[in-house]
């Protein structure tokens, strides 16, 4: 990992949360002029950094300028083991504990930063299992929805061994093709190790996600790159996945073409971020304007999906 400082964008910059007891760093992005509509919280996923929200690979990429001139406060947290913790936290934490220091880290920027109607997480692979283990036990009391993309709960067949382990090009990321050339020469400073502890808890995954399920209860959005290499995303698991979410009033599932795992550093990094604000603007509108009865199926988004 090269020890560089990462370079921020105009507008982003260095703060540190206490996650009870521990500090946590973040990148934080407000908007320029006026009140925030509110605040999503950004949580990368295993091997990278906060960083991965604010690529410098072109202009454009960055989620957390996009959000602040869409309106959005954006923060973009250091999970435990990374940032400035990995130094008090050099094995890490396994999923349960980075949820309660999640949760808390977002309690403390809610006190000391305005986050307008409320909060979002948006979140990556392993970040994404920290997102849903937040909101299904530690959920913010103005938590408004999940937006998790690289993360589902059953792996692919071939995840761990053989090719699915190396497939797709450097560190899994799908066909490099899908990246700007740049992305490479501008990442060095946002990958990180994964902490030990952490690295545990992944083959468990799907067996946590079992359990915490039923427990969400703010509306979810999962987004599964075209060259995912990690998850299974065929219908059959796609129904199951739904079905599990017993308690979320909304569960959206889409694909993103033209992505591979790491949908944030590549090419299709802006309309990625538009459909996920796009959502965000669907939950806050939702909030203000009564909606119909359900039909007996159930909500129209819970439908949409995958070829």
């Amino acid at each position: 990992m090269s020890s560089a400082r990462a370079e921020l964008s105009a507008g982003v910059r260095r703060i540190d949360l206490d996650a009870d007891g521990t500090a946590l760093s973040a990148l934080l992005c407000a908007p320029p002029q006026g009140a925030a509509r509110a605040t999503v919280v950004a949580v990368h996923g295993a091997g990278m950094s906060a960083g991965y929200f604010d690529s410098q690979a072109l202009p454009d990429f960055s989620l957390l300028t996009l959000g602040a001139r869409l309106g959005y406060t954006v923060v973009a947290v250091d999970r435990p083991g990374y940032g400035r913790s990995a130094r008090a936290l050099p094995e890490g934490l396994p999923v349960a504990e980075q949820a309660a220091a999640l949760a808390a880290a977002v309690r403390d920027f809610a006190a000391r930063y305005p986050t307008g109607a409320g909060t979002f997480l948006l979140a990556h692979s392993f970040g994404g299992k920290v997102a849903l283990l937040t909101a299904a036990d530690h959920a913010p009391a103005d938590l408004l929805g999940v937006e998790v993309s690289g993360c589902g709960h059953r792996y692919a067949p071939d995840a761990f061994t053989g090719t699915g382990a190396s497939r797709g090009g450097r560190r899994s990321w799908g066909p490099l093709r899908l990246y700007p050339p740049s992305t490479f020469s501008t990442c060095g400073s946002i990958v990180a190790p994964v902490p030990p502890r952490e690295q545990a808890d992944v083959v468990r995954w799907p067996e946590v996600f079992r359990d915490a399920a039923g427990r969400v209860r703010v509306p979810l959005r999962f987004t599964f790159a075209e060259h995912e290499p990690w998850w299974r995303y065929d219908r059959e698991a796609l129904a199951e996945l739904r079905s599990r979410l017993t308690a979320a009033p909304r569960v959206h599932i889409d694909r993103q073409p033209g992505a591979g795992h790491n949908i944030s550093l590549g090419h299709a990094a802006r309309a990625y971020h538009l459909r996920c604000f796009g959502f965000f603007e669907d939950c806050l509108v939702r909030g203000t304007v009564a909606q119909p009865p359900l039909d007996s199926d159930g909500d129209q988004e819970q439908k949409a999906v995958p070829a």
